[in-house]
């Protein structure tokens, strides 16, 4: 392909993402609320170097009132600080790292580990069929919290430390439970397709098992894996949230929205510093508010199964 013809695609590529942008009003506010979040994420530290702390220092003298209790707005401190002289507003920026480190490696190893069991299962069929749905509908029988508390409780090391980094702790609790979707949806998808003209023509011409699922179901599935993924992803920045506010999640002083929310409940200092409650609990609501409305959009736009009931 010359540069010539390469250049003329992506402008046509990118003329039919804007038409599609200026026509579908929805995709467009999912799509500046989520670029919204990631830019709130890419300025945490800009705004520590600007105001010259972290999210982590405390600055009682100039935060409490002479009783101690946390004020709205002080100097440098745009939404007040916490029960401990902590920036709010730079807690709930440095948060969404905590939401999007765990969300987004957490999806995309569940779209992986979900996609791959369900190729092999829809595919190969029989015996190994019913092991991998066996093995699908296992995972699906386990209490959440329940096994989240079993996991972090033996995580714990004899001295309270915690032997393995909380946050990959909690990614794997969350891709023990989430890839289960991503399998079912795709097993059913594969059961269908491989019984296609082009697939069985494929392997007709003494193509590979492996060659016919990789050039020829896969691309098939794709565009509803990567709507399934983006559905996916604020549940599962939800569950970081809830681990958290648990305590079973991201541990104190590191910030996320989980934990600052169960801070200002456990304090009950959100009566006096309602920024303690309101900005964690309003970033995890726009996150997860424009994560969905995306993914909604997507879904209509990119997976076929809904284009085709709607045409």
């Amino acid at each position: 392909m010359s540069e010539a013809t390469a250049t003329r695609r992506a402008a046509r590529r990118a003329g039919d993402l804007a038409a599609l942008l200026r026509s579908d009003r929805s995709l467009t506010v999912g799509l500046a609320l989520v670029v919204g979040v990631l830019l709130m994420a890419a300025s945490a530290p800009l705004l520590s170097a600007i105001l010259g702390h972290g999210p982590n220092d405390q600055f009682p003298d100039e935060t409490l009132d002479s009783a101690g209790l946390p004020v709205s707005f002080a100097p440098g401190f745009l939404l007040g600080a916490d029960s401990s002289g902590r920036d709010v507003l730079l807690r709930t920026l440095y948060g969404s790292h905590i939401s999007l480190a765990v969300g987004i490696p957490a999806t995309v190893l569940s779209a992986v580990i979900g996609t791959t069991i369900g190729l092999v299962a829809g595919y190969a069929g029989g015996r190994t069929d019913a092991v991998l749905s066996e093995l699908t509908t296992i995972a699906l029988a386990f209490p959440f919290l329940l096994t989240a508390l079993s996991v972090v409780t033996l995580n714990r090391g004899a001295a309270g430390t915690t032997v393995v980094d909380p946050v990959l702790v909690v990614v794997g609790i969350i891709v023990l439970f989430s890839w289960t979707s991503f399998a079912r949806v795709v097993r059913g998808m594969v059961i269908e397709l491989k019984g296609r003209p082009f697939v069985v023509a494929a392997r007709g011409a003494g193509r590979g098992h492996a060659a016919v699922l990789w050039s020829e179901i896969l691309p098939n599935l794709a565009p509803t894996v990567v709507v399934l993924a983006a559905v996916q992803l604020p549940v599962n920045i939800v569950a970081e949230a809830t681990l958290s506010f648990l305590g079973v999640g991201t541990r104190p002083p590191t910030a996320s929205w989980g934990n600052m929310i169960a801070n200002a409940q456990e304090t009950a200092l959100y009566q006096v510093q309602p920024f303690m409650l309101l900005a964690p609990a309003a970033a995890l609501f726009v996150t997860v508010f424009g994560f969905n409305l995306l993914a909604t959009r997507l879904r209509e736009h990119l997976d076929p199964r809904v284009r085709g009931g709607r045409s």
